[in-house]
């Protein structure tokens, strides 16, 4: 990485802050703490930060709804920290836009090499020379994390411009899970598929209602595809 990275963690727990803040001090980075959502949207919307690890459960309020917040004009990484391990609450993490979700009790070393492999191929796209990818009135732009269609500017994250950006280059193919995951979230990612069903449902529900000549496509039993619209 070209530059010390900041981490914002926000999370009650003494012993995760001591934790992390030592392997990821090891990796160069620079450390910010919060213990509330308070604290910790305080610190964020006053201080540089690459990237937010946040608990689910705070004192004064639901980390989730500081992510829904936060995404309202960010798309900053996030990274879920959350003793619970239930598949509801996973799912909900991811639909909201999280690119990680980490269930407690963690490896403070393996959530130190998840972020660190998210910044880094956060920076790699950014260095990349710029790509326009079209697909009927579909336009991704993915080193500027930007995506139209026709004249209408969408709201997506970086994972869902770089899983359009896939589809768009596969267009007409069926793409199975695995692929994706895989292509998208990289082979040293450590969920399991619903992070794809979750991110198509995501992009589904930011594109128009009506008027386009494309469609994210299911196929059942296997993955999906983008395609002409029938």
């Amino acid at each position: 990485m070209t530059k010390q990275k900041t981490i914002l963690i926000c999370d009650d727990s003494i012993a995760v802050h001591e934790s992390l803040h030592h392997f990821l001090g090891a990796e160069g980075m620079k450390v910010l703490s919060a213990f509330t959502g308070a604290e910790m949207m305080a610190i964020w919307q006053s201080h540089p930060v690459d990237l937010i690890l946040l608990d689910i459960m705070l004192p004064d309020g639901s980390g989730t709804q500081l992510c829904r917040e936060i995404r309202k004009s960010s798309q900053i990484p996030i990274v879920f920290l959350s003793a619970k391990g239930e598949e509801i609450d996973r799912v909900l993490g991811l639909e909201l836009g999280a690119d990680d979700y980490v269930t407690k009790p963690f490896s403070a070393r393996e959530v130190t090499l998840r972020i660190r492999n998210l910044l880094l191929r956060s920076e790699g796209a950014a260095k990349t020379e710029e790509e326009c990818l079209r697909f009927e009135e579909l336009r991704i732009y993915p080193e500027k994390i930007e995506v139209y269609v026709g004249a209408q500017s969408l709201e997506m994250t970086a994972k869902e411009t770089a899983l359009l950006a896939y589809m768009a280059r596969n267009a007409g193919k069926v793409l199975n899970r695995e692929q994706i995951l895989h292509n998208v979230w990289g082979y040293d990612y450590y969920g399991d598929t619903r992070a794809v069903d979750a991110a198509v449902k995501r992009i589904r529900r930011k594109l128009p209602k009506e008027g386009m000549h494309f469609a994210l496509q299911s196929v059942y039993g296997v993955g999906y595809r983008l395609g002409r619209a029938e």
